[in-house]
């Protein structure tokens, strides 16, 4: 309509020179004084000349007019049939665009829209009159946009100076410059952290309720990944790019991936809002800075807002670094590995083959683990691997001294340096080496530390949530079916979850994940489940010594242990080619627990050839005189058995005869 204006205004002085002549043709042939004329003009109209010169120039003048708006009103039609087509296809654009790969709509979005600028601008007439220069779609854009554009009305024509176009292509400028926008704006299920324990709720959520939409949020680049080979296996690999596949050989000889699925097995998180049978999205690199309980939303480090339904947080924890490392300085900390993610395996792995010496501070799982696969691999490369911890033996807060003090010989036989009762006072970085020194006075010089000291649970969210920290263990407080609020479940290293059957408790490892991920996954579906079930973990030092424990196993506690001679087929490369899978725990089934018992025919007695022979074994930790947790050393598939047992909760008279139940005296 403002370009048929602008036509009519520069057509209007022709348009009243015509009126002007026909007035003055009129008086000339009489109708101004009201007689009919002898000759009617509007036959001189119709037939030409025969009139006189007078009946030409009206004639020629009133063809002018009506042309003239016979071609302006076929103008103004064409014009707004095609304003209005263009803007149907533009609205139409911008809509499909959530339903497509983020990069793809970026890219569709930039080389789209100035396409269309110059189209428009082809179709608009020519014009005499001084314009403005047209505004530039990059410097146009606003700086940050955190909501969807809204839908506006359909514009059959355009407003005064305000036509639709600009609206539109500001709609693309904000949809390009603010990728985010395609994500979903709504998860009904919404799992903060990639780790093990939000697959496992992810797959218990999808198992219930097959048309569900999981979002996964996590601030790791990489999708759910399984931690514990990148303490094991990925070390004993002989592949040289495995730090880029990822992939490792099991004790069994078979190949799997460290990720839990491959790429295909999950959708975009632009389409999970579209998706009609539902399925799972993982959004990486992304952090959840802020919850909003009442509102059931969350706030991302973007500024992006996601609504939620249910929650589940399952964020984990984070490595724990002595205090002398973090006061030691910059050139001691870019020395020093804090050893959890992918990026530390490939760091360590890299550090390991350009330097010559190492020192793992910690004794516990992870300590241990790390010491020996670095100490396998010195017998190659000649790398000097120390190990130091302030007990007096590898794992010494789990096992009981005994066999804490032959673990640590089995240690030293992996090629590694052990400083048991080493407690650190300083660190410093001299010639171009580090100098750790003991308190007892000892001094270590290394090339590169790694911090295995611990875990601290991440519970960044606990103060915008109004979520409860457990002052004792640490962690989210949940109830026994891992709620904390009416709508928001923990799970994983992050939960401190009370155990109806051993109390409040933490736990970090790879099977409580698991179990606590899929408890919580049936929970946030409507199951209701308590946590009876008791999850195990799992240590290997090397493919010939490996133990299964389960409930609370800590050395302070009494312990009774029963081993016997070990065969070829009691180590961990033994179990996995039986059963096929190198995590151990994914081939539990929970109903062998229900059927668990004693060996009809009697066990012969125990044949321990040499009383520092751990062969293999069973380990009980006895509280109040009540088995609460078991570690089986060097035996495997029996764990359902353990379980069990914690679960009755009964005094056993003679633990002999309940080693029996784990046939370890059998060939």
């Amino acid at each position: 309509m403002l370009k048929c204006r602008s036509v009519w205004r520069k057509l209007a002085p022709f348009a009243g020179a015509s009126a002007t002549l026909c007035r003055q043709n009129v008086r000339r042939t009489g109708l101004n004084n009201g007689r009919t004329p002898a000759h009617v003009p509007a036959a001189h109209m119709a037939t030409g000349p025969a009139g006189g010169g007078g009946g030409g120039q009206n004639h020629f003048y009133v063809l002018l007019v009506g042309g003239t708006c016979l071609g302006g009103a076929i103008y103004a039609y064409r014009t707004v049939k095609g304003d209005q087509r263009r803007y149907q296809e533009r609205i139409a654009e911008i809509s499909s665009r959530p339903h497509r790969r983020a990069k793809e709509a970026t890219t569709s979005i930039r080389t789209e829209a100035p396409a269309v600028a110059e189209a428009e601008a082809q179709v608009k007439p020519p014009s005499r009159e001084p314009s403005g220069p047209a505004p530039d779609a990059e410097s146009a854009a606003p700086s940050e946009t955190t909501q969807p554009p809204q839908d506006g009305p359909v514009f059959g024509g355009a407003a005064e100076e305000a036509p639709a176009e600009p609206q539109v292509e500001e709609a693309a400028r904000r949809d390009s410059a603010q990728p985010s926008l395609t994500l979903p704006w709504h998860a009904p299920y919404l799992l903060i952290g990639g780790g093990t324990a939000s697959f496992a709720a992810a797959r218990s959520i999808r198992a219930r309720d097959p048309g569900a939409r999981v979002l996964i949020v996590t601030d790791e680049p990489d999708l759910p990944y399984m931690r514990p080979p990148l303490s094991k296996e990925l070390w004993f690999s002989d592949d040289p790019a495995v730090t880029d596949t990822l992939r490792f050989k099991q004790w069994n000889g078979k190949e799997r991936s460290i990720y839990f699925q491959p790429p295909s097995f999950y959708i975009s998180p632009e389409e999970l809002s579209k998706a009609e049978n539902g399925g799972v999205a993982v959004l990486t690199s992304k952090k959840v800075v802020h919850m909003d309980v009442r509102g059931n939303k969350v706030k991302l480090d973007d500024d992006t807002e996601i609504s939620y339904d249910k929650c589940l947080i399952a964020t984990g924890g984070v490595p724990r670094n002595l205090q002398v490392l973090d006061r030691a300085g910059e050139e001691v900390k870019n020395r020093t590995t804090l050893f959890r993610k992918i990026e530390d395996f490939r760091s360590l792995d890299k550090v390991s083959r350009n330097t010559k010496s190492i020192t793992v501070i910690g004794g516990g799982f992870l300590g241990s683990e790390l010491a020996c696969a670095l100490g396998r691999r010195s017998h190659d490369s000649g790398l000097e691997v120390i190990q130091m911890f302030p007990e007096k033996g590898n794992m010494g807060k789990v096992l009981p001294e005994y066999l804490s003090n032959w673990t640590t010989e089995k240690v030293k036989t992996e090629g590694v340096k052990v400083l048991s009762e080493a407690l650190v006072k300083s660190v410093t970085c001299k010639d171009d080496q580090l100098e750790i020194k003991l308190k007892d006075g000892r001094l270590v010089k290394t090339d590169h530390i790694v911090a295995a000291v611990g875990l601290e649970p991440n519970v960044d969210l606990a103060k915008s949530a109004g979520l409860e920290v457990d002052s004792d263990f640490g962690g989210y407080r949940v109830n026994a079916e891992l709620q904390a609020r009416s709508n928001i479940w923990v799970a994983g290293d992050a939960a401190c979850f009370y155990d109806i059957r051993l109390g409040r408790r933490r736990a970090e490892h790879h099977d409580h994940a698991v179990v606590s991920g899929r408890l919580a996954g049936e929970n946030m579906t409507g199951a209701d489940k308590p946590y009876w079930h008791q999850s195990m973990f799992w240590s290997d030092l090397g493919p010939d010594v490996g133990y299964e424990a389960i409930g609370i196993v800590d050395s302070s506690l009494p312990t009774v242990g029963v081993f016997a001679k070990a065969t070829a087929k009691d180590t961990p490369k033994a179990v996995t080619e039986k059963s096929g899978t190198g995590i151990r725990s994914e081939s539990e089934t929970e109903d062998v627990a229900s059927s668990a018992a004693a060996p009809s025919a009697p066990a012969p007695a125990p044949a321990v050839a040499r009383e520092d022979d751990y062969g293999k074994g069973v380990i009980f930790y006895l509280r109040d005189k009540v088995v609460v947790g078991i570690i089986l050393w060097n035996v495997f598939n029996r764990m359902p058995i353990a379980r069990k047992i914690i679960k009755d909760g009964e005094e056993h008279a003679d633990l002999n005869e309940v080693a029996k139940l784990f046939n370890i005296h059998e060939d």
